[in-house]
Protein backbone atom coordinates (compact mmCIF):
# COMPACT_ATOMS: atom_id res chain seq x y z
CA UNK A 1 0.00 0.00 0.00
CA UNK A 2 2.58 2.55 0.52
CA UNK A 3 4.09 2.18 -2.71
CA UNK A 4 1.05 2.82 -4.48
CA UNK A 5 0.55 5.47 -2.33
CA UNK A 6 3.80 7.19 -2.80
CA UNK A 7 2.95 6.43 -7.30
CA UNK A 8 -0.32 8.90 -6.75
CA UNK A 9 1.65 11.31 -4.52
CA UNK A 10 4.14 11.63 -7.08
CA UNK A 11 1.31 11.17 -10.10
CA UNK A 12 -0.64 14.22 -8.06
CA UNK A 13 2.93 16.36 -7.89
CA UNK A 14 3.67 16.56 -11.76
CA UNK A 15 -0.21 17.46 -12.51
CA UNK A 16 -0.04 20.45 -10.08
CA UNK A 17 3.59 20.91 -11.30
CA UNK A 18 2.52 21.08 -14.95
CA UNK A 19 -0.65 22.87 -14.33
CA UNK A 20 1.40 25.97 -12.83
CA UNK A 21 4.03 25.93 -15.08
CA UNK A 22 4.46 29.08 -18.11
CA UNK A 23 2.59 28.41 -21.06
CA UNK A 24 3.69 30.31 -24.84
CA UNK A 25 0.80 31.30 -26.47
CA UNK A 26 1.61 29.71 -29.94
CA UNK A 27 -0.99 30.76 -32.65
CA UNK A 28 0.32 33.97 -34.24
CA UNK A 29 -1.49 37.38 -33.98
CA UNK A 30 -3.65 36.76 -30.99
CA UNK A 31 -5.71 40.13 -30.99
CA UNK A 32 -7.12 39.05 -34.41
CA UNK A 33 -7.99 35.82 -34.75
CA UNK A 34 -11.99 36.37 -33.68
CA UNK A 35 -12.11 38.74 -36.52
CA UNK A 36 -13.17 37.35 -40.01
CA UNK A 37 -11.69 39.40 -42.19
CA UNK A 38 -9.45 42.87 -41.92
CA UNK A 39 -7.08 45.13 -44.13
CA UNK A 40 -3.61 46.71 -42.94
CA UNK A 41 -2.23 49.58 -45.27
CA UNK A 42 0.87 48.65 -47.38
CA UNK A 43 3.80 50.88 -46.95
CA UNK A 44 5.12 50.22 -50.67
CA UNK A 45 8.83 48.87 -49.20
CA UNK A 46 10.95 47.59 -51.11
CA UNK A 47 15.07 46.96 -50.69
CA UNK A 48 17.88 49.28 -51.41
CA UNK A 49 21.23 49.42 -52.20
CA UNK A 50 23.93 49.73 -49.64
CA UNK A 51 26.99 50.03 -49.10
CA UNK A 52 29.55 46.80 -49.58
CA UNK A 53 26.20 45.34 -51.66
CA UNK A 54 27.32 43.22 -54.73
CA UNK A 55 25.16 43.68 -57.62
CA UNK A 56 24.92 41.85 -60.82
CA UNK A 57 24.37 44.01 -64.04
CA UNK A 58 24.17 42.76 -67.78
CA UNK A 59 23.37 45.01 -70.64
CA UNK A 60 21.81 43.79 -73.62
CA UNK A 61 20.06 44.44 -77.02
CA UNK A 62 19.03 43.56 -80.51
CA UNK A 63 22.88 44.45 -81.10
CA UNK A 64 24.49 42.54 -78.71
CA UNK A 65 27.77 44.26 -80.04
CA UNK A 66 26.59 47.50 -79.57
CA UNK A 67 25.92 46.21 -75.50
CA UNK A 68 29.26 44.28 -75.42
CA UNK A 69 31.27 47.84 -73.88
CA UNK A 70 29.12 47.73 -70.87
CA UNK A 71 29.50 44.24 -69.78
CA UNK A 72 32.74 43.22 -68.24
CA UNK A 73 33.35 39.33 -68.97
CA UNK A 74 34.84 37.34 -66.07
CA UNK A 75 37.98 35.82 -66.80
CA UNK A 76 36.77 32.77 -64.82
CA UNK A 77 33.16 32.13 -65.88
CA UNK A 78 32.71 28.99 -63.59
CA UNK A 79 33.95 31.15 -60.27
CA UNK A 80 30.05 32.74 -60.51
CA UNK A 81 28.45 29.61 -60.74
CA UNK A 82 27.18 29.74 -57.25
CA UNK A 83 25.84 33.21 -57.60
CA UNK A 84 21.51 33.19 -57.16
CA UNK A 85 21.90 34.19 -60.72
CA UNK A 86 18.68 33.82 -62.82
CA UNK A 87 19.81 35.22 -65.89
CA UNK A 88 23.13 35.25 -67.90
CA UNK A 89 26.35 34.74 -64.89
CA UNK A 90 28.91 35.13 -67.76
CA UNK A 91 29.18 38.81 -66.68
CA UNK A 92 31.34 41.01 -63.64
CA UNK A 93 29.53 41.57 -60.63
CA UNK A 94 30.30 44.96 -58.99
CA UNK A 95 30.53 45.92 -55.21
CA UNK A 96 29.53 49.06 -53.65
CA UNK A 97 32.42 50.89 -51.97
CA UNK A 98 32.08 52.28 -48.32
CA UNK A 99 30.94 55.64 -49.87
CA UNK A 100 27.79 54.26 -52.03
CA UNK A 101 29.38 54.24 -55.60
CA UNK A 102 29.82 51.53 -58.68
CA UNK A 103 32.59 51.88 -61.17
CA UNK A 104 30.28 51.20 -64.50
CA UNK A 105 32.39 50.92 -67.76
CA UNK A 106 31.60 53.82 -69.88
CA UNK A 107 29.70 55.51 -67.92
CA UNK A 108 32.06 55.91 -64.95
CA UNK A 109 31.56 56.19 -61.22
CA UNK A 110 28.40 55.98 -60.06
CA UNK A 111 26.24 56.52 -56.88
CA UNK A 112 23.85 53.77 -56.05
CA UNK A 113 23.01 53.64 -52.56
CA UNK A 114 19.77 54.70 -51.70
CA UNK A 115 18.13 53.19 -54.83
CA UNK A 116 16.02 50.62 -55.41
CA UNK A 117 17.23 47.52 -58.24
CA UNK A 118 14.20 48.94 -60.01
CA UNK A 119 15.95 52.57 -59.73
CA UNK A 120 18.87 51.62 -60.82
CA UNK A 121 17.90 49.94 -63.32
CA UNK A 122 16.13 52.44 -64.96
CA UNK A 123 18.91 55.13 -64.63
CA UNK A 124 21.03 52.59 -66.27
CA UNK A 125 18.50 52.41 -69.26
CA UNK A 126 18.47 55.89 -69.65
CA UNK A 127 21.93 56.64 -69.90
CA UNK A 128 22.80 54.04 -72.22
CA UNK A 129 19.70 54.53 -74.35
CA UNK A 130 21.97 57.69 -75.18
CA UNK A 131 24.14 55.49 -77.49
CA UNK A 132 21.87 52.60 -77.72
CA UNK A 133 18.60 52.02 -79.15
CA UNK A 134 15.78 49.74 -76.74
CA UNK A 135 18.93 48.46 -74.07
CA UNK A 136 17.73 45.28 -71.60
CA UNK A 137 18.96 46.06 -68.67
CA UNK A 138 19.23 43.69 -65.78
CA UNK A 139 19.98 44.73 -62.07
CA UNK A 140 20.08 42.07 -59.51
CA UNK A 141 21.10 41.99 -55.71
CA UNK A 142 23.26 39.19 -55.33
CA UNK A 143 23.74 39.33 -51.53
CA UNK A 144 20.43 39.28 -50.38
CA UNK A 145 20.43 36.92 -47.17
CA UNK A 146 19.29 36.90 -43.45
CA UNK A 147 20.29 34.47 -40.87
CA UNK A 148 17.30 33.02 -38.13
CA UNK A 149 18.66 30.91 -35.02
CA UNK A 150 17.65 30.18 -31.89
CA UNK A 151 14.18 28.34 -31.58
CA UNK A 152 13.56 27.47 -35.07
CA UNK A 153 13.49 24.39 -36.84
CA UNK A 154 15.91 24.80 -39.19
CA UNK A 155 18.37 27.85 -38.25
CA UNK A 156 20.71 29.27 -40.62
CA UNK A 157 21.38 31.65 -43.29
CA UNK A 158 18.40 32.32 -45.61
CA UNK A 159 19.26 33.77 -49.65
CA UNK A 160 16.39 35.82 -50.95
CA UNK A 161 16.14 36.44 -54.10
CA UNK A 162 13.63 39.03 -54.33
CA UNK A 163 13.10 42.39 -53.56
CA UNK A 164 10.53 42.22 -50.28
CA UNK A 165 11.42 39.78 -48.25
CA UNK A 166 9.57 39.82 -44.46
CA UNK A 167 10.13 38.50 -41.13
CA UNK A 168 7.20 35.72 -41.78
CA UNK A 169 9.13 34.71 -44.95
CA UNK A 170 12.22 34.24 -43.19
CA UNK A 171 10.80 32.25 -40.30
CA UNK A 172 8.70 30.15 -42.83
CA UNK A 173 11.70 29.31 -44.51
CA UNK A 174 13.08 28.18 -41.38
CA UNK A 175 10.42 25.73 -40.78
CA UNK A 176 8.60 28.31 -38.06
CA UNK A 177 9.05 28.11 -34.80
CA UNK A 178 9.47 25.44 -32.13
CA UNK A 179 7.20 24.69 -29.73
CA UNK A 180 9.74 26.43 -27.26
CA UNK A 181 10.13 29.43 -29.18
CA UNK A 182 8.93 32.80 -27.82
CA UNK A 183 6.74 34.25 -29.63
CA UNK A 184 6.41 37.57 -28.22
CA UNK A 185 9.77 38.53 -27.93
CA UNK A 186 11.60 37.44 -31.40
CA UNK A 187 14.72 39.75 -31.53
CA UNK A 188 16.09 41.52 -34.61
CA UNK A 189 19.65 42.97 -35.27
CA UNK A 190 19.99 45.21 -38.37
CA UNK A 191 22.98 47.24 -38.94
CA UNK A 192 22.08 50.86 -40.09
CA UNK A 193 24.60 53.93 -40.55
CA UNK A 194 27.79 52.16 -39.62
CA UNK A 195 25.77 51.17 -36.00
CA UNK A 196 24.47 48.12 -34.89
CA UNK A 197 20.26 48.35 -33.68
CA UNK A 198 18.51 45.62 -32.02
CA UNK A 199 14.30 45.67 -31.42
CA UNK A 200 11.76 42.69 -29.99
CA UNK A 201 9.21 41.73 -32.13
CA UNK A 202 6.18 40.65 -30.84
CA UNK A 203 4.50 37.58 -33.20
CA UNK A 204 1.58 37.27 -31.37
CA UNK A 205 0.50 41.02 -32.34
CA UNK A 206 -0.85 42.16 -35.70
CA UNK A 207 0.96 45.41 -35.10
CA UNK A 208 4.09 43.63 -36.54
CA UNK A 209 2.35 43.75 -39.87
CA UNK A 210 2.98 47.46 -40.27
CA UNK A 211 6.16 47.68 -38.00
CA UNK A 212 8.94 49.52 -40.03
CA UNK A 213 10.93 45.89 -39.00
CA UNK A 214 8.08 43.58 -40.88
CA UNK A 215 10.15 43.32 -44.04
CA UNK A 216 13.68 42.39 -43.88
CA UNK A 217 16.84 44.09 -45.27
CA UNK A 218 20.55 42.90 -46.17
CA UNK A 219 22.23 40.49 -43.31
CA UNK A 220 19.39 41.06 -40.69
CA UNK A 221 19.74 38.57 -37.58
CA UNK A 222 16.52 37.33 -36.29
CA UNK A 223 16.87 34.88 -32.71
CA UNK A 224 14.06 33.49 -31.40
CA UNK A 225 14.82 33.29 -27.64
CA UNK A 226 13.64 29.83 -25.83
CA UNK A 227 10.76 30.05 -23.82
CA UNK A 228 10.69 29.28 -19.62
CA UNK A 229 10.05 26.02 -20.56
CA UNK A 230 13.04 25.14 -22.29
CA UNK A 231 15.21 27.27 -20.51
CA UNK A 232 13.51 25.39 -17.16
CA UNK A 233 14.38 21.59 -18.99
CA UNK A 234 17.37 22.85 -19.90
CA UNK A 235 18.73 24.32 -16.48
CA UNK A 236 17.13 20.79 -15.08
CA UNK A 237 19.22 18.56 -17.28
CA UNK A 238 22.40 20.43 -16.48
CA UNK A 239 22.01 20.19 -13.11
CA UNK A 240 21.12 16.46 -13.14
CA UNK A 241 23.76 16.07 -15.48
CA UNK A 242 26.22 17.99 -12.51
CA UNK A 243 24.61 15.71 -10.00
CA UNK A 244 25.23 12.41 -11.60
CA UNK A 245 28.94 13.44 -12.73
CA UNK A 246 29.81 14.48 -8.78
CA UNK A 247 27.99 10.82 -7.91
CA UNK A 248 30.03 8.94 -10.56
CA UNK A 249 33.59 10.68 -8.99
CA UNK A 250 32.63 10.51 -5.70
CA UNK A 251 31.56 6.48 -6.35
CA UNK A 252 35.40 5.96 -8.18
CA UNK A 253 36.80 7.53 -5.91
CA UNK A 254 35.28 5.45 -2.73
CA UNK A 255 36.19 2.40 -4.80
CA UNK A 256 39.78 3.03 -5.11
CA UNK A 257 39.76 3.84 -1.73
CA UNK A 258 37.80 0.38 -0.87
CA UNK A 259 40.75 -1.24 -2.90
CA UNK A 260 43.69 0.13 -0.86
CA UNK A 261 41.92 -0.66 2.23
CA UNK A 262 41.35 -4.33 1.13
CA UNK A 263 44.95 -4.07 0.12
CA UNK A 264 46.65 -2.90 2.92
CA UNK A 265 44.51 -5.03 5.52
CA UNK A 266 45.49 -8.43 3.34
CA UNK A 267 49.31 -7.28 3.69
Amino acid sequence: MKLKDLLYGLVAVAAVSSCSSPKTVLPYFTDIETVSSGTFPMDGYMTTIKPDDELYISVTSVSPEATAIYNVPVANPATRAELPITTNPAYQTYRVTSEGYINFPELGRLHVAGLTVEQLQAELTEKISKDVDNPLVTVELVNFQVNVAGEVQNPGTIPVKRNRFSILDALSAAGDLTPYGERSKVLLIRETNGKKEYVHLDLNSSELLTSPYFYLQQNDYIYVEPNKVRQSNSKYNQDNAFKLSVISTVVSAASVIASLVIALTVK
